[in-house]
């Protein structure tokens, strides 16, 4: 596994503490320190499930077959922000994947505000609301017809028409439908790498030939 502090590899070695049990199960709280000496940060998982027992029917630990959850540091399953995002995006996104398990309708409401500075920052639409903005960045052409379509398709799953509140004012927190909080995050995630992951990896490329013909003295690329 992956330290969820550090990114190292790791080999998990947990020490579980039993808790006990209720209705939905036995629970047991399992930690270690990550092994790597530049990180040596505590991670701590709560988990639920059936309870194993040794031959006088005491339970020494937990098998977690209803739930484990990643208690420190409290993070989520979606990829990190690339370096490349600016802040003024980056929180917003960080922010509705930390809480998207505990509220789908809080976690959308940050990213449909994500989405939408990112539609008048970077995809230059003219601010009106979110459905409005959607279709302006559409009718440009600017984007690729698979981010077209995954764009096109929050205003089809948000219902916005029977949901009027969600293009108006991007930040309210509405009742979502199934699976509308993951598709918001998904559309951000991709939109970061359109607008500034590749770019960044164009310009990288784009200088380093340009050091290459200046040392030949040849003329750059514009």
């Amino acid at each position: 596994m992956k330290c969820p502090h550090c990114t190292v590899e790791i080999n998990p070695q947990f020490s579980e503490q039993y808790l006990g049990p209720d209705p939905d199960g036995h629970w047991a709280v399992e930690s270690m320190i990550c092994p790597n000496p530049k990180c040596k940060k505590k991670i701590i998982e709560l988990i639920c499930g059936s309870g194993v027992t040794n031959p006088r029917g005491i339970v020494v630990r937990v098998n977690p077959t209803k739930m484990r959850f990643t208690v420190n540091p409290l993070t989520s399953s979606r990829p990190p922000v690339p370096n490349e995002v600016d802040d003024l995006f980056s929180k917003d996104y960080k922010e509705a994947c930390l809480i998207l398990k505990f509220s789908p309708k809080a976690s959308a409401a940050l990213s449909r505000r994500c989405l939408q500075n990112i539609l008048r920052e970077k995809g230059g639409v003219k601010k009106g609301d979110l459905a409005d903005e959607i279709e302006q960045v559409i009718n440009s052409n600017t984007l690729p017809s698979h981010l077209n379509e995954s764009i096109d398709a929050i205003r089809v799953i948000g219902n916005f028409a029977a949901h009027p509140i969600k293009s108006k004012s991007s930040g309210e927190i509405v009742d979502v439908e199934p699976g509308e909080a993951e598709w918001i995050l998904d559309v951000i995630e991709s939109l970061f790498d359109f607008y500034f992951v590749q770019p960044a990896i164009t310009k990288a490329k784009k200088d380093a030939l340009n050091k290459k013909l200046s040392d030949l003295g040849k003329p750059l690329m514009k």
